[in-house]
């Protein structure tokens, strides 16, 4: 498995569809959901920048099932993006109730169920997985409740897929720098 990561507009994804050029196939993985203009628009752009071969799946939960052992050694499946994944899980677990009375223990528990999923897939699948996420921990903390404690999760599967990935690349200003 391979991290990329980075801030916004770091250049994060283009270099991750760098990486899975010359393979087989590819297999994107798109967490993003679009409940507005301003999300299709960028869902859209994303369309554009990708080759048009490529295989789109689009998933936020369980993507597990789509990372199998079936899947060539000469695939890539990329999945992008972690921290919209979270986002998706967070706010599906939460259901209708208000952000100020999330409980963020149970919540980061629903979260970490399908980050073991995705590890214990990723670790039996023959493809290159490249898998893309937001570094969001350089700046300040945050000011309110739901931002600070999703900070703090996405930091933790940060590392925790950082941990468990043979390389990881950190994007800025389009520079990648690999660092693990």
């Amino acid at each position: 498995m391979k991290l990329i990561t980075g801030g916004a507009r770091s250049g994060k994804s283009a270099y991750a569809q760098r990486l899975a050029e010359g393979s087989k196939r590819v297999w994107y993985i798109a967490t993003s959901r679009v409940f507005d203009n301003e999300m299709a628009a960028r869902v859209a752009e994303h369309q554009l920048n990708r080759p048009a071969h490529w295989h789109t799946l689009e998933a936020w939960r369980d993507v597990d099932r789509l990372i199998t052992p079936e899947l060539a050694a000469q695939d890539t499946v990329l999945l992008e993006c972690m921290t919209t994944l979270i986002t998706n899980e967070l706010y599906h677990q939460a259901g209708d109730t208000p952000e100020e009375e999330w409980d963020f223990v149970v919540l980061e528990r629903a979260v970490n169920q399908q980050i073991d999923a995705l590890l214990q897939a990723c670790a039996v699948c023959p493809a290159q997985i490249i898998i893309v996420t937001n570094e969001l921990g350089m700046g300040i903390v945050p000011e309110n409740r739901l931002a600070r404690h999703f900070r703090d999760i996405a930091g933790r599967v940060n590392q925790r897929l950082a941990a468990r990935a043979e390389a990881v690349w950190l994007l800025v200003s389009g520079i990648e720098v690999k660092i693990k």
